[in-house]
């Protein structure tokens, strides 16, 4: 849109100045600003494809892939080849106003999801940490636009069901509410051969309550509140030495997550004054088997209670050709964890009794018992403040956005690390039979508190050009992912002390290993965008080049460990091209297409063993296609209307490991689905994968042994939609 429109849109209501019904809302951005890459996902559309999650949106937007691995709580996003698999995301999430600081919560369905919109490129400058790929805002229905009873049932293949209700009502000229709830469950796709189970069965419970109050032209408040339980037998991980999933221990993961955020728009004469103040609380439980094998080796429980409270509060204004925004950004969060880790009986025989007695066959040791416990309890800690600038000018057809933002964090982690068990030494006599030469206890019993401190300055330039048919625009933008702890690498950290105290192994460095830096990167990017053809056609095409120092990799230690560790890889340098494209072909038929190119490398990452220069960066794709068709006649059946909708989902090639020795080939996802829509009610009956695509989504290496996660097969079902 000009920039001329948008001022337009803007008008004096009682001597304050009233903004369109988006600003009102709070939207952290200029008037004027914001031309750079985004892919905007319509409520039709997020019906047609039948979209409930985030994790839905993988390759619709170019560049943005969110894979499958196993668990609502391994919620790894990919974007221009930037992303990590634990700790911290690569972007940000913010559900009607709230934001979700956490990425092991971003996995949950959303009943009534009105508009999605996946910015890609760095954002760092508004948003702050963890927003170097972009940011993706989800908006619900809101009570002030909608009004009646919403409802929804859904029946697909492995027992999937889904359904669900909302009411939204305007009680007064002023106060408008809604309450929404839901209920999804269904029967995993995959079987574990060792305990005859399925494996992937899953259940989520929410309900959602918006209340928004506007007493005049100048004030709006509006709360919403959610609370979701989910929960999941996992995870589908087969070892490559074995033709099925077969493990013998429990695998699970449960999640309860309470949000509530509260926002506040005071729009004054010549200013608008926007105020989150958001509360969380997660409370998560993981059962895994870590070896994922049918022989008895370790076991993890982690349990974990998080608390996280956000203040943004930001202040817009324009005053002729200039516009300008500032805030100020504020977060607590405080987590309380306990994580055992249970040795079990073939995990002491082979990874310690046979390791030592090798190498010491006279004296050869044996346990006290077959299962001890390498207990870890944890208490960590994060509080950040930040403020932040951004200054737009327009002059004539140019917009120019210059912006500065300061963040300063402080992690904290406070550890108990416990173990009480011991071996006994025997000495093997000539005849064979053996005598007790000593008792060794073992008793492990430390505490410490580590803490780092980080500060940013993350800077920002955007030239615009608009034009009637579009606009260009060109940006360079310093952003960063925040540093932390790798509380993962503790049982590994216990083992190698055991192993230590018995004259064998080594001694980690704690500081070395259990902390990890910020990731940084400068971000340039070239981008525009047209609608040609009288506005049945838009165009967007961006091309980037990313330079990250420090970027934070997941890596699985060298030998028999199981923990998996976050390390700093040197220099990574990522570039791509971005292309989409939207098309009224004819009035009954609209095209869609957005294709994704990234090449990923590391320039700089050595791990003491290897040299991985030029080596792709794993875990995300090259590329990223999306093709869709949808058909809607103009005819209808005694006011039934059909849609057809077809689309493939692409993604790879997708590397594995640094080496890149392992990969995952380029593949494609059929799609298809068909709506009958009347005036109170809509059928959509679909299939997904209906090629049956067998991909992998994951594979992994521990101690030793290499693991695989294939993709979910097709499936089938239908879907009921009421509005009363």
């Amino acid at each position: 849109m000009p920039a001329g429109a948008a001022a337009q849109s803007d008008s004096l209501v009682d001597g304050h100045l009233l903004l369109r019904q988006v600003e009102v809302e709070g939207v952290k951005q200029t008037v004027r600003s914001d031309a750079m890459a985004v892919t905007d996902i319509s409520q039709a559309m997020i019906n047609r494809l039948g979209i409930s999650a985030i994790k839905d949106v993988g390759e619709i937007a170019p560049n943005f892939y969110m894979p499958d691995y196993g668990s609502r709580m391994t919620s790894s996003i990919y974007v221009r080849g930037l992303g990590s698999r634990m700790d911290q995301p690569v972007v940000g999430l913010q559900v009607d106003g709230v934001p979700y600081l956490n990425k092991d919560a971003f996995d949950f369905d959303i009943f009534d999801i009105a508009s999605i919109e996946v910015l890609r490129g760095a954002r760092a400058t508004l948003n702050g940490r963890n927003s170097m790929g972009g940011r993706i805002v989800v908006t619900t229905l809101s009570p002030w636009q909608t009004e009646g009873v919403r409802a929804l049932v859904e029946y697909g293949r492995f027992n999937s069901l889904r359904g669900g209700a909302g009411w939204y009502s305007r009680l007064s000229p002023s106060l408008a509410t809604s309450v929404t709830a839901q209920y999804s469950s269904g029967n995993g796709p995959w079987h574990n051969s060792h305990t005859n189970e399925r494996v992937g069965d899953n259940r989520q419970a929410d309900g959602r309550w918006k209340l928004s109050w506007r007493p005049n032209t100048w004030l709006s408040l509006t709360n919403t509140a959610s609370l979701s339980e989910a929960t999941q037998d996992g995870y589908p991980y087969r070892s490559l030495e074995l033709p099925e999933i077969a493990y013998a221990d429990t695998c699970s993961y449960r999640r309860l997550l309470f949000a509530d955020g509260l926002t506040a728009v005071f729009a004054g004469k010549r200013m608008v004054v926007t105020s989150t103040t958001s509360f969380q609380y997660m409370s998560d439980d993981m059962r895994l088997d870590q070896d994922f094998l049918p022989a008895d080796y370790f076991t993890l429980r982690q349990k974990r209670h998080e608390f996280t409270f956000s203040e943004d509060m930001f202040a817009k204004g324009s005053r002729g050709s200039y516009d300008w925004l500032g805030g100020v950004f504020m977060f607590s969060r405080s987590t309380d964890m306990h994580a055992p880790v249970s040795f079990k009986d073939t995990g002491i025989s082979e990874l310690i009794e046979n390791r030592h007695n090798g190498f010491n066959v006279e004296n050869p040791i044996e346990w006290f018992t077959r299962r001890f416990t390498l207990g870890s309890d944890f208490e960590m800690g994060n509080t950040g403040f930040a403020l932040y600038h951004q200054s737009t000018y327009t002059l004539g057809d140019w917009i120019f956005d210059a912006g500065v933002r300061w963040d300063i964090e402080r992690s904290t982690l406070s550890y108990h690390s416990y173990c009480n068990t011991g071996y006994n030494t025997w000495h093997i006599l000539p005849d064979g039979s053996r005598e007790l030469l000593e008792r060794t206890p073992v008793i492990i019993n430390d505490r410490d508190r580590l803490s780092r401190t980080f500060n940013e300055l993350l800077p920002k330039i955007t030239v615009t050009w608009h034009r009637p048919w579009g606009h260009i625009y060109a940006d360079v933008t310093k952003a960063y992912k925040a540093g932390g702890f790798n509380t993962q690498m503790f049982s590994d950290v216990l083992q190698q002390r055991i192993m230590n105290i018995m004259g064998m192994g080594m001694q980690y460095s704690l500081d070395e290993i259990v902390s990890y830096k910020p990731e940084k990167s400068w971000n340039y990017e070239l981008g525009a965008s047209a609608s040609l053809a009288g506005g049945r056609l838009d165009l967007s095409a961006t091309a980037f080049v990313i330079d990250c120092r420090d970027q934070q990799l997941t890596v699985f230690p060298d030998g028999s460990t199981t923990g998996r560790i976050m390390t700093n890889a040197g220099r990574t340098l990522s570039r791509g091209l971005e292309l989409s494209a939207d098309w009224a072909a004819l009035e009954q038929l609209k095209l869609r297409g957005a294709w994704g190119y990234t090449k990923a490398t590391f320039t700089k990452f050595n791990n003491g063993i290897s040299d991985f220069s030029g080596k792709r960066v794993p875990y995300a794709p090259t590329n990223t296609l999306y093709l869709g068709a949808v058909w809607m006649p103009e005819f209808d059946i005694a006011g039934v209307r059909p849609v057809l909708d077809v689309n493939l989902r692409c993604a790879g090639d997708i590397y594995f490991d640094e080496a890149n020795t392992v990969r995952q080939p380029f593949y494609a996802v059929p799609n298809c689905s068909l709506t009958f829509n009347a005036e109170h009610w809509s059928l959509r009956l679909w299939g997904e994968n209906i090629s049956n695509t067998r991909y992998s989504t994951f594979y992994f290496v521990s101690i030793g042994n290499a693991f695989v996660q294939q993709s979910r097969p097709w499936s089938i079902g239908a879907t009921l939609r009421l509005r009363i």
